[in-house]
């Protein structure tokens, strides 16, 4: 039976495989040109063209306290029918990856992500009678990176079930089995991901089956202090007038907005001070953003609320 800290070392190396980090990055956004699952998001890189990303959406926005429901909301329509122009939906893009600093996403993700990904990668490994810490991580990398039957099976046809040959011997037949899938694979986007198998094959033969730690994967030292770490309260110290400003049905209004619009006109750019966030303002923001060689996306975000003087 796996213990805590085995589970957490398992999710920990497929966190460093999807976004490069111990923990996960719960507002990494993805797109890469021929990934057939379009935008991936979140710790462990749903997909919108599977539908698992408006699932994830249509559960944070459920949640009571999720700080960007209201505007996340608008787009689950979308979510629900795979529309691919969210892929380049800039405003879309950036409302993710505020959300991932919310702790409720975060909360969401984590319970998610055990929903889709871990709990069948129990079953999967309770299927083929697979008790060891390294066997599981296998399957539950595979369950994420997606396949986890077709290489089973080329296993099984290649050289026999894991029962009749033992854990250790059938694994190290999978990893391998699967590493050669991957390099011949006709999407060049998967080629690219053999270092998956590359990782796995080095502790293979470093004979950490029980995946003691300290442990490298990927160039990312692991230890027990950083699975293992007391509570933390997780508050923004962040103004809510210092979220994301943008064209929004209704329009956003306020101080904020004005003040914005005001140090747009300090500027020289022009603008309507009235404290309206509509199209106006909006062409205003891309004005100035081009003026100043920010990203032109119309939405005042960090860089361009600091290219104000706020």
């Amino acid at each position: 039976m796996l213990t805590d800290l085995q589970k957490l070392t398992i999710k920990a190396i497929v966190n460093i495989f999807e976004t490069g980090r111990v923990k996960g990055d719960y507002g990494r956004v993805t797109l890469l040109q021929g990934d057939t699952g379009h935008l991936t998001y979140g710790r462990s890189q749903t997909t919108l063209a599977s539908g698992n990303l408006y699932l994830l959406i249509k559960d944070y926005c459920s949640e009571e306290g999720a700080d960007l429901a209201a505007e996340l909301s608008g787009y689950l329509g979308r979510l629900e029918q795979r529309d691919l122009t969210l892929d380049h939906d800039y405003g879309f893009r950036a409302l993710l990856k505020e959300a991932g600093d919310d702790p409720v996403m975060q909360e969401v993700q984590d319970a998610f992500f055990d929903r889709v990904y871990w709990e069948p990668c129990l079953k999967s490994a309770a299927y083929i009678n697979a008790q060891i810490p390294l066997g599981v991580g296998i399957i539950y990398d595979s369950r994420i990176h997606g396949s986890w039957y077709l290489v089973r099976d080329k296993t099984i046809a290649g050289h026999g079930k894991l029962e009749d040959m033992g854990e250790k011997s059938w694994f190290t037949h999978y990893v391998e089995t699967r590493r050669n899938w991957l390099l011949n694979h006709s999407n060049q986007l998967l080629r690219r991901t053999v270092y998956r198998m590359d990782n796995f094959q080095q502790i293979i033969q470093s004979d950490n089956w029980q995946l003691a730690l300290p442990i490298t994967v990927h160039g990312v030292r692991v230890d027990e202090s950083m699975l293992v770490q007391h509570s933390t309260v997780r508050v923004s110290a962040e103004a809510n007038e210092e979220r994301l400003l943008m064209v929004k049905r209704p329009y956003l209004r306020g101080d904020n907005v004005k003040a914005i619009q005001q140090a747009l006109a300090n500027a020289d750019i022009e603008v309507v001070v009235d404290g309206i966030f509509g199209p106006g303002t909006e062409r205003a923001i891309i004005a100035f953003q081009k003026q100043q060689g920010l990203v032109v996306d119309g939405i005042v975000g960090p860089a361009t609320r600091a290219s104000l003087g706020f």
